[in-house]
């Protein structure tokens, strides 16, 4: 179950109402960055975690601290649409808040929701899930988690640069810092975990079931042969269990054969069998020839 106490986490207070920044603030919301995002990254890692139970726990907790945070930014939103303009005639007649409709402010605030947040992103796209990680593998949700919070953390910091209000400034510096924490708390899970030691996940598999000459090898598919050498293709590698290698990548494999379509699969009649393939391709190959 959930509870809250109907109070905010952190103040959220803004002296000088801004109808576009509420509208930048949205990023943080409903952005693929935002606080929709991991709130609901952590509950669902947290819903399907198999193992220590402490695992879960902290998940939870974590997914709920970030539902408080989308009910601050959501309350810095309507804080800055206080005093919005609420109509073309008012942003013409010099309204205090002048240009804010014309020069940014986002229309559904207005529209759909009566100067209040959206689930959505700061150009009005809905938040659609779409970027919610939970592998079921606790060491490679904590590695989403942690690529999470830095793109969050990013976010918060742009939004951090573009005001000038000092509660905005308060707030966001607050989100800033439970980001570096949870950055932390992540990775600090996967040294529990045995840090390095746990790659490759899942570490499950039997290593030696895979085809080790390809396991450390750094791969290059440039035209002209170079390969971007660094600390990935020479050295011992991260697990420490080998070295690194680098050599350009060669077609190993033929090109695909594949057989005839079926003749009820809605194909052209040509491409069910063999020879009416061999005349298809020989087409193409003309034309090629022809236009190349």
């Amino acid at each position: 179950m959930f509870y809250t106490d109907g109070k905010l986490q952190y103040p959220v207070r803004v002296e000088r109402p801004n109808p576009v920044f509420a509208r930048a603030l949205q990023q943080a919301i409903g952005g693929v960055e935002g606080e929709i995002r991991v709130a609901l990254q952590y509950m669902f890692q947290a819903f399907g975690a198999r193992g220590p139970a402490k695992y879960r726990d902290m998940l939870l907790n974590t997914a709920t601290e970030e539902l408080g945070h989308i009910e601050m930014l959501s309350t810095a939103v309507a804080l800055n649409l206080e005093n919005a303009p609420l109509s073309l005639q008012e942003e013409i007649s010099g309204d205090a808040m002048g240009g804010a409709v014309l020069n940014g402010m986002d229309f559904r605030h207005i529209l759909s929701t009566g100067l209040a947040a959206l689930p959505s992103d700061a150009n009005g796209v809905p938040f659609d899930c779409s970027h919610v990680y939970a592998s079921g593998n606790i060491a490679a949700d904590m590695y989403a988690n942690v690529t999470a919070e830095s793109s969050g953390r990013a976010l918060a910091v742009r939004l951090y640069n573009m005001t000038d209000d000092p509660g905005m400034k308060d707030m966001l510096s607050f989100l800033i810092a439970r980001d570096t924490m949870h950055q932390q708390q992540w990775l600090a899970a996967i040294e529990e975990m045995g840090g390095a030691a746990v790659l490759p996940i899942p570490n499950s598999f039997p290593q030696e079931q895979e085809n080790s000459d390809f396991s450390y090898v750094y791969l290059g598919h440039m035209t002209d042969g170079s390969i971007p050498t660094g600390r990935w293709s020479e050295g011992a590698s991260i697990d420490g269990t080998s070295e690194f290698s680098a050599r350009v990548s060669e077609p190993l494999g033929g090109k695909p054969q594949l057989a005839p379509a079926r003749p009820d699969g809605g194909a052209q009649q040509e491409q069910t069998t063999k020879s009416g393939m061999t005349g298809v391709v020989g087409a193409v190959e003309g034309f090629i020839e022809r236009n190349v």
